[in-house]
Formats: C-alpha cells, structure tokens, sequence
C-alpha cells in the first residue's frame, strides 16, 4: 500500500554525545545529574521536542488503492466491453461477466500488495510503558512517551533502554545492542567517555540506545534525544521513505502487455475498419465484433493465471521453511545474483561453543556443538594424561550460566564454558553446591575480568581461599607470577619465554576467528581474607590456567549451500557486527569468496570506488543501518538482484530496499518481519538456497506458460482478423462469451499446469538471467507468431468449411472446439522447447497431466452439455465434427515437432538443458 513518507526528525543539534564527558552532557543540556529535571521543565521540552514516539507513516485508503487497479490496461479493455456489453447492446449477460472479470482481477491485485506503513507501526509497538525517571530529586515513573531531552533515568536488568541517552554510572552493565548494531553479543557499558571522535554505534560503549535490552547489571543515563531523532528512530524515518520497488516479474509483464496491446490494438483497428465498410452490417454487428476480438486480442486471463501459479509457488516455497509476503516477489527469488547474509544466527548456530583448550605445554580439541554437554575433549597422540579438573573448575566456579538439556539461561559465552566444563567430567550444579561463593568482583570493561571467591583445600590439603578469574587474555597475563607445570602441574614460575607463547596462542586462536577467554586462580589464607576489602587490588600474582577458544558454529548445511550458490553464479557476502578478524575467519572456513572489510573502510568509500571494488569484498563488519542500504544500491546499480537477510531493527531499512529482504522467524525482530519479503522459519541460509532454487524452476514454468499465452493470442487475433476480412461467420470468429471459456477454461487450465509442472533439471547449474532481458526477444516473437498463424489458419479453415455446411452457430462451435483442442495439444509442445511432445517425459509430470484432464473435460462440455449450449451459443456436434476438430487441431504440433528435429540436430542430445528464454 502506499504511503507517505513521515516528517525527518527534528529535534536538537545531532551532538557526539559519547565524546563528551558525563558532567558536559549534563551542563549542555541543563539539568542537575542528581536531582533531574523539574516537572515544569520537563513539561516544556516535551511540547518544544515532542514525544517520545515514532511518527507513523500516513496510508493509503484502500478505496483509492483498489481504484489504482483500474490503471491496468488489461482492466480498462474489460471494463469499456463490459460497459458496452450492457449498452447499447443489452447483452446483460456478457456485461456481467466481463465487469465481475475486473472485480475479480482488482480484488487480486489489491490483495498481492504489501502494507507500506506496517514496519514503522512495529516500531512503534516496541516502545515500553513506564520509564523509571528522576524528577525533582524524585524517582518516579512515567510513561516513556513522556521522557525528554535532559531527563535522568535509571535502568536495570530486563529493561528495555527507553530513550538514546548517555551513561552517568554502570555497574557490570551489559546491553544486547544485536538488533541495533548486529553485534552477536551483549555489549558491556561504562561511563568512561569514549576518545576516539569517530567510533562506530557498536562502540560508543558510554551510550545507549532505545529498544535495546539491559541484560546485566545497572546504570543510571542522561536522556540525550528522543522519538524519531534516536537511532531506532532514525531508522524508523529510513522506513517510512522506502517504496516497494517492481519485481522483475512485473517489469517483463509490463514490457509484455506493451507488446500485447501494439499487436492488438493495430489488429482490431483493422477489424474494426473492415466491419465498418460492409453495408450490410449493422451498428450492434460492428460493435459486438470489436468486443468479442477486443477479448480475443487481450489475455483476461494473465493476472489470475499468474497469481495461481506464484501462489502455488509459495505453498512450495512455505513447505521448505520459506514464507513469501508479497507473490510477485516469490519469483524474485529465481533471478538472485547477491545474497547479503547476516552471520549469527543465519550462517552460523547462534550457539556459542568452546572448540579449543590450551593449558600449558598441551592444546586440546572439543567436538560437540551448541549447549549440549555431549562431547569429548581430545589431546594429541603420545602425550602424557594430566588431570584436567584445576583447569575445568573455573570454568564451572567463576561462571553463572546454567545450562540444562541443551538449554541456556544466561550470557552465551559463560554457557559455553560450563559446558566443556560438564564435558571435563565435573557436575556444575554439585561443584556449585560444594564449593559456594563467599565473595565475588563483577566483571567491568575497566579491568575486563570476573573473578569469585571460594572455600576449599589446595593440592596438599590445606584450607584456603581460592579465586578463580577469567576474562581478557591480556589482562589475565599483566597478573599472572605463576603458572602450572606441564608434566606435574606443580606452581612453578612464569618462565621468559612464557608470555610469548601465551601471546602466541591467544593469536593463533584469535585467527581462526575464535573469542578467546583466559582462565587464572590464586589462594589466599582465610584467617586474613577479608571478602569486603577491594578485591581487584588483590589479584596480582595470578597463576595463569588455560586459554579457551570459543566460536558460533557454522551451520552443517551452509557450506554446502554457499556452494551451490556460487555454482549457480550467485556472490555470497557476509555482514556482521562482529569484529574483522573473527568474521573473516568464519567466512573462510564457510567457503565465502573475497576480502573482509570493516563498516569504516565501507563507509570511508566513495560511490565509484565502491562500485569499482564490491566485486571483491565478501565480509562487511561493523556496519551501520545507513551502510547496509548502501551496500544494496551498490549492488543494484551493478544490475544485480539482491537478497538481503536480517533480524534486527537495524536491517529493516535494508530489508526492505533489497529486491528479497529475508527476515528470521526465530530470532527477527517484528520489524524485520514487516519489512521484508521472505521469512526464514529455521533462520537457515541453506533454506535460501533452496527458496533460489525453486524460484528459478517458477521462472522457468512461468516462461513456459508465457510462450504458450503469447501462441495462443496471436492464433486468436489471427482468426478473428481472418474472420473479418474473409467475412467468416459474419466477421466475428467467436461471440464474447465463446473466447471467454476457452480462455478461462483450457488456456487457464493448461497454462497453470505448465506452471506448476514439473521445471527442467540442473537449475543451480545455470547463471542467474539478466533481468533486464527481454522475457520474450523478437526471435521468439516470430516464431510465436508463425505458430499462432498455422493455429489460426487451421481455425478459419474449419469456420469456413463448417459455415459453408451448417449454420453460423455449428461453425462456431466446431471452430471454437477445434481451436481449444489447439491450444490443448500446443501447450503439450512447450512443456519443453527440444524434446518431442511424444516423449514418455510427460508421463512423470503428473500435475501437467491432471490439469490437462481438466480441459479436456471443458472441451468436451462445451457442445456436449445442455445449459453450457444455452450460455455459450454453442450447439452438439457429431462424431464426425469431432474428428474434423480434432485433426485440424494437430496443425500447431506439426509445426513444432519439425523445428524440435531441427533444433536437436544443431546441438547433440546429450547437452546439458537449455536455460529457458529470456
């Protein structure tokens, strides 16, 4: 549906807020950090900013949308018969039927087009009730549509951050920023102020932003900006100006209708013309045979015809865990050339996993994937066993992930390592009992580490305190003195050439595209341990553990997918909001072509240079909304179409500028949802695949159905131009009613069975076609119109005889039966352009044959049955006409069958299946 595009945001000065110091902020926008704002203030900014609130996009009312159905040309022909049906000829029955035609085509259109404005409606159901605000000195709670620039609110775990604002305190905060920035993990926030000027959304950690999620710890912001100025809003704004761009679907059946209507309408001036000029035939005479050929000439059947066979796509398409939205766009899908594909989730499990261990002088390899604790932890051959349990405990002590039969409550990477924990041979829930917490330091992105405190008895059997950290690599090494021994693991002191072989493996680890995390311990006498003392002071003198390497699994089924999707000449590109190093590992090992880049570098391009290079760039990290939608008109000016998969608000914009935007029914975000044209219902990227898959074989039956309408059209305006300068019947092949059911009955029937028919093999094989290729060449045209000739001419040959014999109302019949038997056997030929219609292959295509039955049954009723008699016109025909019918009827295969010969003698037989024309 149409809509209008909301107001841009207007609101304060776009400031680097998280460049500025915590007391700047507060001074630039005058409120005291501890009392707030007062109400009467926070009143005026309210009605000076507006609220906090996204402005809806403003829609078309849906008695103008289906009045735009009637632009169509095809409508407009139906309509002018219809009317003229009416009157002046007071042929109320053929008016009636033509006029539901349209209502009926109209609501169909009506009902493929999307809901423009229903994204930014999503946005705006996100918003959450009541905001926790200082006022006065006062917390108190307002709804969060009345927050405002300057306002002081506090946020905890489980809220949903309420308005962009900059961090005044943090304590072990962490916020899921994956829908704003796409990054996998959850953010951890401080109120440090960020140096770098320049520093990308993703890491502006002193900020947060609205409709991202708290999902630890607490903190208290100063409301920086509201509604549409935040940067949800900002997409929000992005939304509300995209329009649905045309499918190539529709941008060939537009060319295809322009071509309809040249040949048409030149043959039905003519008609119309020699009609005119004949004395003898009367006004009523003149203008019936204009409405019967103005049918004729256009195909009223193409837009239900072609929603049939794209909504029986989309059944197949929903049964491989691909919904389509929008019909047109399930064909899209077979012209993909660029597949923008979201990491997390998408390529790879979403479940974080510990792959690798590496303790001193031994690493070891951990197979099992995702949450579950099955698995094993293998060392190399010929090394001696140790005794893994000093190195397992802190990954159950110093964590507080609880992981049960494969489920996960709590952060994705402690999960990760209570599971090779449970893998190590210790019991989380018992080592947890046994050894509980007395003391703990949270973890904070100012010293990057956790570390808990805990009872028990070393080595010798000695009571004592032990911590256990884990954290930063680097920071775990500035204080570890000792380390275990690798034959004995007794303490022993940090050898020289220890820290460069730890900075060694934490690289090794780091480039294979793995989170590293560092595991340390250290004892203390409990008689002097003082759990309420400052506990990062104590930490230095750490005895370094192990290092474990941790990654999101590819899924089993994308390599292969990635595959065949660059054996069917389609570029993968990978788009994360992880860091470079990790995602340019991950793409390697997925089979993912080209360099990887970070969102700076992306953004630092200019358009030329962009266009220039994109053909080489297969990892975009770190990127923001705007830069997603550029990297999609890149592509697009290339001439490229684009699929783009998303979750989160963030990919919304691009969603929905992308030719496919794909979003994810598991993990997407609603507004992902309501931007897009596909959703993934086991966010699979092996289901896209798929989905492209199937949408070349509904190319490739569409063409089929194309080449078959186009045969038949132009056999209809040839009879009916036959008719009127041979003044056959009276100039007037058919009457309205008669072209109507062979059009609605054996050419529909027969045109969704090749729809929905069986598609040629090696698809995948095949380069994706040029979409701005002609769906129908002039060559094609030709030869179209040579087969419509011969099936005209077969027509008018029987009209003639039968007219010469019988009455008018026999030759019509037997023309119009001869005719529609024609269109049966004809679309028998263009199952495939090579083989021969006599092939045995046509017996497998079960579907093709039911509809066949289908018209046949029309065929035969048409004359043979009473009421059908009175409705048509038509009359009973006799055996003997049946065979006339019949064998005039086998013009078109003769034709074809001897161009097949020909076409099969330039190109052996074992060649691979020809690409459908295009």
């Amino acid at each position: 549906m149409a809509t209008t595009a909301a107001p841009a945001p207007a609101q304060t000065e776009d400031k680097r807020w998280f460049a500025l110091a915590s007391d700047a902020v507060a001074q630039e926008l005058g409120v005291d950090e501890r009392a707030g704002l007062a109400p009467a203030e926070a009143a005026t900014r309210l009605e000076q900013y507006g609220s906090n609130a996204f402005v809806a996009a403003e829609t078309e009312p849906r008695w103008r949308a289906f009045v735009r159905q009637y632009r169509d040309p095809m409508q407009i022909v139906l309509l002018v018969a219809g009317i003229g049906s009416i009157w002046p000829l007071k042929e109320l029955g053929t008016g009636l039927v033509l006029l539901f035609l349209t209502l009926f085509n109209a609501v169909l259109g009506l009902n493929q087009e999307g809901k423009a404005a229903a994204a930014v409606a999503a946005l705006q159901k996100m918003m959450i009730v009541k905001a926790k605000v200082r006022r006065s000195a006062q917390l108190i709670e307002v709804p969060a549509e009345e927050l405002v620039p300057g306002d002081v609110v506090s946020i905890e775990a489980g809220d949903v951050v309420p308005a962009d604002g900059r961090l005044l305190r943090a304590a072990t905060l962490e916020v899921d920023e994956s829908a704003l920035t796409g990054e996998s993990m959850p953010v951890a926030k401080s109120a440090e102020t960020v140096m770098q000027p320049d520093a990308p959304l993703g890491d502006r950690t002193d900020m947060v932003y609205m409709n991202t999620n708290v999902t630890r710890g607490s903190g208290e912001l100063i409301v920086t900006t509201t509604g549409m100025s935040t940067e949800v809003g900002h997409i929000s704004h992005m939304l509300s100006q995209e329009g649905e761009a045309a499918s190539p679907l529709t941008r060939q059946l537009n060319k295809l209708t322009s071509q309809i209507l040249v040949i048409s309408g030149t043959a039905l001036v003519v008609s119309i013309a020699i009609n005119t000029s004949r004395p003898e035939n009367t006004f009523k005479e003149v203008f019936l045979a204009a409405i019967a050929f103005a049918i004729a000439a256009i195909p009223t059947g193409l837009p239900a015809v072609v929603t049939a066979i794209l909504s029986m796509g989309t059944q197949t398409l929903a049964k491989a865990n691909a919904i389509m939205k929008r019909l047109r766009s399930t064909e899209t899908l077979g012209s993909t050339s660029a597949i923008n594909s979201d990491k997390t989730g998408t390529l790879t499990l979403n479940q974080m996993t510990a792959v690798e261990l590496t303790i001193p002088g031994r690493r070891y390899s951990i197979d099992g994937t995702g949450y579950s604790t099955q698995g094993l932890i293998k060392r190399v051959a010929g090394q001696a066993d140790v005794d893994l349990e000093p190195f397992m405990q802190p990954l159950i002590l110093a964590c507080d992930a609880v992981v049960h039969d494969g489920e996960l409550i709590g952060d994705p990477t402690e999960g990760a390592l209570v599971v090779l924990g449970e893998k190590g041979g210790l019991d989380a829930d018992a080592t947890r009992g046994t050894y509980p917490r007395i003391a703990e330091l949270p973890f904070d992105t100012a010293y990057k580490l956790m570390a808990t405190f805990h009872r028990m008895k070393d080595e010798s059997g000695k009571d004592v305190v032990r911590c256990f950290v884990k954290g930063a690599p680097d920071q775990v090494l500035a204080r570890a003195t000792q380390t275990l021994s690798p034959d004995d693991l007794r303490l022993i002191e940090v050898a020289p050439g220890f820290k460069e072989r730890y900075e060694a493996e934490n690289e090794r680890l780091g480039e294979q595209g793995l989170r590293v995390l560092a595991t340390g311990r250290k004892d203390f006498d409990p008689a002097s341990f003082d759990p309420n003392a400052d506990l990062l002071s104590v930490l230095d003198g750490l005895t370094a553990l192990a290092l474990v390497g941790i990654v999101d699994p590819p899924r089993p089924t994308a390599k292969d997918a990635i595959a065949i999707a660059h054996s069917a000449g389609i570029q993968v590109r990978m788009i994360t909001g992880d860091h470079a190093v990790t995602a340019a590992a991950i793409a390697k090992n997925l089979g993912i072509t080209g360099r990887a880049i970070t969102g700076a570098e992306f953004a630092a391009m200019s358009d030329d240079e962009l266009l220039a290079q994109i053909d080489d760039i297969g990892v975009i990290a770190r990127v923001t909304p705007e830069d997603k939608v550029r990297l999609v008109d890149t592509l697009k000016r290339k001439g490229q179409i684009v699929a783009m998969t998303g979750d989160g608000v963030n990919d919304a914009p691009a969603l929905k500028r992308a030719d496919i935007g794909i979003a994810m029914g598991i993990t997407g975000s609603e507004v992902s949802k309501e931007a897009a044209a596909m959703i993934l219902t086991d966010d699979n990227f092996a289901t896209i695949v798929r989905a492209v898959e199937l949408g070349r074989g509904l190319y490739d039956n569409l063409t089929k159905y194309i080449r078959f309408q186009m045969g038949v059209l132009f056999g209809l305006v040839f009879t009916f131009l036959g008719a009127a300068i041979g003044n056959i019947v009276g100039g007037v092949a058919f009457v309205p009613l008669q072209t109507l059911w062979v059009n609605f009955s054996t050419q529909v029937f027969q045109a969704v069975g090749l729809g929905y028919g069986e598609p040629a093999e090696g698809l995948m094989k095949r380069k994706p076609r040029d979409p701005a290729a002609r769906i129908l060449p002039r060559s094609k045209l030709l030869w179209l119109a040579l087969v419509g000739g011969v099936m005209a001419a077969a027509t008018l040959g029987v009209l003639a005889w039968a007219d010469s014999r019988y009455t008018t109302d026999i030759a019509r019949t037997m023309g119009m039966t001869s005719f529609a038997i024609a269109n049966l056997f004809y679309s028998f030929c263009e199952r495939d352009e090579r083989n021969s219609v006599f092939s045995l292959d046509v017996l497998r295509d079960r579907k093709f044959l039911m509809f066949s039955g289908a018209s046949v049954l029309a065929i035969v009723l048409a004359p043979q049955l009473n009421l059908l008699n009175r409705i048509l016109q038509t009359t009973p025909l006799t055996l003997h006409q049946w065979l006339i019918c019949i064998v005039a009827a086998l013009a078109p295969v003769v034709l074809t069958e001897i161009r097949k010969v020909l076409l099969r003698r330039e190109a052996p037989s074992a060649e691979a299946p020809q690409p459908a024309a295009v």
